[in-house]
This record gives structure tokens, sequence and C-alpha cells, in this order.
């Protein structure tokens, strides 16, 4: 079946807006031409991920072989310049558009790959190497779309896609434990005498994760020198994103660090406002 490139960048805009709602009220902060290339982005960031956690009962090397096929998929139809996938007819057109370097998306590929055999992470370093893919990368790829007036944009964009998934890592806790994964360092749990398997909220783990919090924050602040890099729209908009993440970190300080009986969320009233107010300014 034939997929018509409105079709796949609505996929990808339905992807965006169910499953990252946070990014997705930001991007009407953005001049509606662009809207739609971040959209294709996160379509295509979801679908790789979804292939890792979300087929069911499916063995390692099944799940191995999809993301495989779909980076070959992506690269093969990059260089052809047309897709026919739901999902990558619109990456591909985003990417030809921008010029993004082929580089990015498979180090994101590679990361994706390390979650079927990689559950933990000894250092905060070897956290990096996984997040360098994972997430850093995921503010080079914006870059293109973001225009930024000069290059020193580049590592507080990084920065910026770091702490976005760190701030995922803590408020995720209890359902990475079931997915047989801990992204905390073990030298940060050993520190502090933590155990996760537990899920028990102790003076211990309200120390842990005020100590990750705090690593959290030192990265966003570096991100909001990079924003203030962006053109006035997209400034905004990353802004607007940065705004709402960042408060889950204070409702995971209002529920008491507890990740494990409840989940930090930012109300989506609170999101559709602060979009609004990106979009007239008053952000």
């Amino acid at each position: 079946m034939t997929v018509s490139l409105q079709e796949s960048y609505a996929h990808c805009r339905t992807l965006n807006k169910q499953y990252g709602t946070t990014y997705y009220w930001a991007t009407y902060a953005l001049p509606r031409v662009k809207r739609h290339h971040v959209w294709a982005l996160y379509g295509f960031c979801r679908h790789a991920d979804d292939i890792v956690d979300d087929l069911g009962d499916a063995p390692v090397a099944e799940r191995a072989a999809a993301l495989s096929d779909f980076g070959d998929r992506l690269f093969l139809d990059w260089q052809r310049g047309r897709s026919d996938d739901i999902v990558l007819k619109a990456v591909v057109h985003t990417i030809n558009a921008f010029g993004h370097d082929p580089e990015v998306f498979r180090r994101f590929l590679a990361s994706m790959a390390m979650d079927l055999s990689i559950s933990t992470y000894e250092t905060f370093d070897d956290l990096l190497g996984y997040t360098d893919g994972s997430a850093a990368v995921i503010g080079e790829m914006m870059l293109p779309i973001l225009e930024p007036a000069s290059p020193l944009a580049f590592a507080h964009a990084r920065d910026l896609g770091t702490a976005f998934q760190l701030t995922n890592f803590l408020r995720d806790v209890d359902e990475d434990l079931t997915r047989g994964r801990v992204y905390i360092p073990q030298e940060d749990l050993a520190r502090f005498g933590v155990d996760p398997q537990r899920r028990i909220v102790d003076q211990a783990w309200i120390e842990l994760m005020r100590f990750e919090i705090e690593r959290c924050r030192q990265l966003y602040a570096s991100a909001d020198i990079g924003i203030g890099m962006l053109p006035p729209a997209e400034g905004r908009c990353v802004r607007a994103a940065r705004v709402l993440y960042s408060q889950i970190l204070d409702r995971i300080v209002d529920n008491g660090y507890d990740v494990f009986t409840q989940r930090a969320r930012v109300p989506t009233f609170r999101k559709a406002a602060t979009a609004f107010a990106a979009m007239t300014h008053v952000a």
C-alpha cells in the first residue's frame, strides 16, 4: 500500500501526541513549517524504542533483527531519497530537507541495541556512553531544525537531551526494574547503600535521589545557555519542553521521592498552558 507524505507525517504526529505529550505540546511554539519535522524525528525514535520494548514476548534475537532491519531500511531509503514506510517516509523527507548527518542515526540505533543486552551501568561515565546515542544525539538531531545562531549551542543541546533522559530514568525506576533494567549507576547505588529492587523509600533512597536530581538540574542549567542561542520561536519551543520536563523532578520531590508507587506527572492542562504561553510569547 502506497503511503502519502501527509499520511506519514500524520502518523508521526499521532505517535508524538500519544507517547510524548510534553514534547508534543512544546512543538506548537515552533513555526508551523517546522513542527511536522520534529514529529518525524520523534516518530523515528519512538518506533525504534517500541521494537526494543514492546514486541510482547518476542525473543531478544527477534527484536535485534527487527531493529537492524529498521535501521537498514532507513539508510537504504535515505540513499534512494524516498521511502514507502509509514514512519520512514516522513523521516527521510525531513533529513533530506535539513541535511542531517547519518552518523547521529547510527549512534541512536546502536544505543537502542544496547538495551537488548545491557541491563546495568557501573559508573556515570558508562551510562553517558549509552545516553550519548539514546539522548544527547537527539539534541544533535534537533539542531538543524532549530537553526541556532552559534555552533556553541551543540554541547548545550546534547546536555538538554541527556537531562531529559536522566529525568525519565528517575521517574521510571519502577517500570525499568520490571523490564530488568537499572539506569542509576551501580557506583551511586553502592555509595548510598541502596538496593532499588527492594522498592523502599528510606533515607538512603532519598539521599540518592537528591544526588541524581541535582545532577539533572546542572544539565538543565547548561541547556539554558544553549536555548539563548536559538531564534525566538525555536527558543520558546525548547524552553517550554525544558520547563515542563524539569517539573517532573519537582513532582518526584513533591511525592517524597517515591517513584515506586506513583508516577511523577505534569498535568496535561499545565502542558497545554505552557505551550499556549510560548506560542503567545508569554513564556
